[in-house]
């Protein structure tokens, strides 16, 4: 069984984040950029799946710029087999992403699907859902474990009032939560050995996808600054200021 992965390039989650100066969007300048959290989570996950024999071939896949080979590579130095970039220039949205992603699907016939439940710089949380609805295929969003057993799989999902677990059968599309497992670290001569591993570049024409725009950004600005806390030496000292103060109580 084939595994498609999902990766995507962002702003570090160390790095402050800096608005341009005309508001137009993110400032990206000298900024060091990373594989998106979820995705690195996403990644582990189909490696492990691999390395317990349910999968055979693990491809990574990216949508955006030349810049977005950098993380493919890591993804590849982590075990991945394979990677496929489609070549894009500026933001694309979500359901474009999913489109593009049907489309590999078709050719590449994976038995899972596995993205991250959303980006950390755009916090969307569509495109798993929406390519679920594109292929109809189904999906189990928000998963803290995965268990797959043949051409099922059972996918625990993190929801408001806890854990709900889910029977999936193959193919489906799951987006993995944080607590699904956690990522390790490339070693050297595996990131050596990802610079020989396939990379194939395509276009959005080339998957006979066209790119469309739904919505406008019009002004991107930074959270206003909040006031600096208060420290309070005790009990009695806190339960006043939320009755006089803070007038909660």
């Amino acid at each position: 069984m084939k595994i498609l992965v999902g990766v995507k390039r962002v702003i570090d989650y160390n790095v402050k984040v800096r608005v341009k100066a005309d508001q137009s969007n993110v400032d990206l300048t000298n900024v060091k950029m990373s594989m998106n959290p979820f995705c690195e989570i996403a990644v582990e996950e189909a490696i492990r799946l691999k390395e317990a024999g349910v999968a055979s071939e693990v491809i990574v896949m990216s949508v955006g710029t030349s810049q977005s080979q950098e993380q493919l590579r890591n993804a590849l130095a982590l075990g991945a087999d394979r990677a496929i970039l489609v070549s894009t220039e500026g933001d694309v949205e979500p359901l474009n992403v999913a489109k593009v992603f049907a489309a590999v699907m078709k050719k590449e016939q994976p038995g899972l699907v596995i993205l991250g439940k959303q980006s950390i710089d755009s916090d969307n949380n569509q495109v798993g859902q929406m390519l679920a609805a594109l292929t109809k295929r189904p999906q189990g969003t928000f998963a803290s474990k995965l268990v797959v057993d043949g051409d099922s799989a059972l996918v625990t999902r993190e929801v408001d009032g806890g854990l709900r677990t889910v029977a999936l059968t193959l193919p489906a599309i799951v987006t993995t939560d944080l607590r699904l497992n956690e990522p390790r670290y490339a070693k050297l001569p595996d990131i050596m050995k990802a610079k020989r591993k396939p990379l194939e570049t395509m276009s959005f024409t080339d998957l006979g996808v066209t790119q469309k725009g739904h919505y406008r950004l019009d002004k991107v600005e930074a959270p206003a600054i909040r006031s600096a806390g208060v420290k309070v030496t005790s009990v009695d000292e806190l339960m006043s200021k939320l009755k006089d103060e803070a007038k909660v109580i």
